[in-house]
């Protein structure tokens, strides 16, 4: 116990920064041609870690299950009124243009979901939810204590808001969509909020 609270506490603090840059860095590439050798706006984060959680089979599923794939990977929950919905349907419509535009691309990439609330989503759930916005993404819960442990390897912030009518209740979550590489390393930033097209072009232009 001892270890892991100094180390959540450094991905804490590096993140930020990591991110800020790999959002200039986007910003930048717009008006320039840039190329697939430029260096990945997250390749210095410490984001990321193993992982051992649940899918929609009640299947164990490990973070090296996914070795040799690119991985987009976001936390969030299926009781979510509007972020969660909206951007899981942003990297649902990129996926489509990518399988449109660089088919042979696309089986290397495998879009991941991970629920910050195992108390309700239940592999069923979360199965049900990721399919909604594509047969492709993958749904994961667990534990709770694994759930904890995976959110705080990708450093995201989640947190029981406030309740809702019925007995119901938000959760605080970070948002952040990430792309991982094949070895499990972060790449960049998915530009989520500038619409499928940008996020279709930003996985062309780090999955290779």
């Amino acid at each position: 116990m001892t270890n892991a609270h100094p180390r959540r506490k450094s991905k804490a603090a590096l993140l930020p920064r990591a991110f800020l840059a790999a959002l200039m860095l986007s910003l930048s590439a717009c008006g320039s041609s840039g190329t697939q050798a430029d260096k990945p706006p997250l390749a210095d984060a410490q984001v990321g870690g193993p992982f051992t959680l649940v899918d929609k089979n009640n299947k164990t599923v490990r973070w090296s299950d996914f070795d040799g794939r690119y991985r987009i990977v976001y936390f969030g929950y299926t009781y979510c009124p509007d972020a969660c919905p909206t951007d899981m349907a942003v990297i649902g419509h990129a996926l489509e243009k990518l399988e449109k535009s660089h088919p042979a691309l696309t089986p290397r990439v495998v879009p991941i979901f991970i629920t910050v609330d195992p108390e309700r989503d239940t592999p069923q759930i979360v199965g049900q939810f990721a399919a909604a916005f594509s047969p492709r993404v993958v749904g994961l819960t667990g534990p709770k204590a694994e759930i904890d442990k995976a959110a705080q390897e990708f450093a995201v912030y989640h947190d029981r808001g406030a309740s809702t009518p019925g007995g119901g209740y938000l959760i605080n979550h970070s948002r952040t969509v990430l792309l991982m590489g094949p070895r499990g390393e972060p790449i960049a930033i998915l530009p989520a909020d500038r619409g499928p097209d940008a996020m279709a072009d930003e996985i062309v232009k780090w999955v290779k």
